[in-house]
C-alpha cells in the first residue's frame, strides 16, 4: 500500500512538472508526432494518452520524411502484444535520441481506456507514446487505404514508414525480427 500511494505522489509530482514543460513547448511541438496532451480531471493528474480519429491516424500513417515511423496495434487483453513490447521498449532505448518515432496504437474497449491500459501505459512508461482508437469507428477502407496486408482481423500488427518505403508485419514480432526490420530501414 505504501508503494501505491509513494508512486501516485511520485506521478503526480512528475505530472505537474511535465504540465509546466508542455505549456512552454506548445508552440515548439514537432508536427511529425502526434499529439499527446495532458487530461485533466484524473484523479492522480497523470498523464493520460489522448484517443485519436482514424482520419489523423491515416495522416500519421503517411508521413514521407526521413523519419523512421514504427506504428504499433496491440490490446491490452492480447497475450502476443503483451509478449512482444518489452522488444519495442528495448529498441525504443537503443535509438534514443535518433529520428525514430514509435507509437502505440491500443484497441481495446473505451471501458478499459481508463483502468487496464492507463495501468499498462504507467506500468511500462509509454503513456506518451500511447494513443487510443476507438477500433469501432474503424471500417475496411480504413485498411484498404492504409495498409497493403491488413485488414484488422487480428493483431498485433505493426506499420513501418520512412519515406515512400514501408514495411508490414502481422502477428507477433521476435526482438530478431524487430531489429532486422528497423535496421534495414534506417540504412
Amino acid at each position: 500500500m505504501r508503494k501505491i500511494i509513494l508512486a501516485t505522489l511520485v506521478l503526480f509530482a512528475l505530472s505537474s512538472c511535465k504540465k509546466e514543460t508542455q505549456k512552454k513547448d506548445a508552440d515548439t511541438k514537432p508536427s511529425d508526432s502526434l499529439s499527446m496532451t495532458e487530461k485533466t480531471g484524473t484523479e492522480s493528474g497523470a498523464f493520460v494518452s489522448p484517443e485519436i480519429s482514424s482520419e489523423k491516424l491515416g495522416q500519421y500513417l503517411a508521413k514521407n520524411n526521413d523519419t523512421l515511423y514504427v506504428t504499433n496495434f496491440f490490446a491490452t487483453w492480447c497475450g502476443p502484444c503483451m509478449k512482444e513490447i518489452p522488444h519495442f521498449k528495448n529498441k525504443m532505448a537503443e535509438l534514443k535520441g535518433k529520428p525514430v518515432k514509435f507509437t502505440f496504437v491500443n484497441l481495446d474497449e473505451k471501458s478499459d481506456w481508463s483502468g487496464a491500459v492507463k495501468k499498462f501505459a504507467d506500468e511500462n512508461g509509454l503513456a506518451q507514446n500511447i494513443v487510443l482508437l476507438d477500433g469501432k469507428k474503424l471500417d475496411h477502407t480504413f485498411f484498404a487505404t492504409n495498409f497493403k496486408q491488413w485488414d484488422g482481423g487480428s493483431i498485433p500488427f505493426t506499420y513501418m514508414r520512412k519515406g515512400n518505403t514501408t514495411d508490414e508485419f502481422l502477428g507477433m514480432m521476435t526482438e530478431e525480427t524487430l531489429n532486422t526490420k528497423i535496421n534495414s530501414l534506417l540504412k
